[in-house]
């Protein structure tokens, strides 16, 4: 035999006391700006690729071997390979948003 339907008990919604109004959220804690970040990894780039100059120098004179030398060099490219893959995304997102319609 079928069972009649019964009703399901309903709690009522309590409200946290975390939420803020809207218009009155407090942003994000941030550590750091994104041009401060921004700057820093360009600043690693280029060291990356000072050290390269410097391990292919060093290696000229003698004093190190050519596997230091492939190694600072690939790093350097690769750093530099993905420092242009991300200014190609964020110039993409930036021509992404500068066409859409309002």
């Amino acid at each position: 035999m079928i069972q009649a339907v019964t009703a399901i008990p309903v709690q009522p919604v309590q409200v946290s006391n975390n939420i803020t109004a809207v218009g009155q959220a407090s942003p994000a804690e941030v550590t750091q700006s994104f041009g401060n970040f921004l700057e820093q990894a360009l600043n690693s780039v280029s060291a990356q690729e000072h050290n390269a100059q410097v391990q292919a120098t060093q290696f000229m004179a003698g004093k190190v071997d050519v596997s230091q030398v492939m190694i600072a060099s690939e790093q350097a490219q690769l750093s530099l390979q993905l420092t242009t893959q991300i200014r190609n995304r964020v110039v993409e997102a930036y021509q992404d948003i500068m066409r859409m319609q309002l």
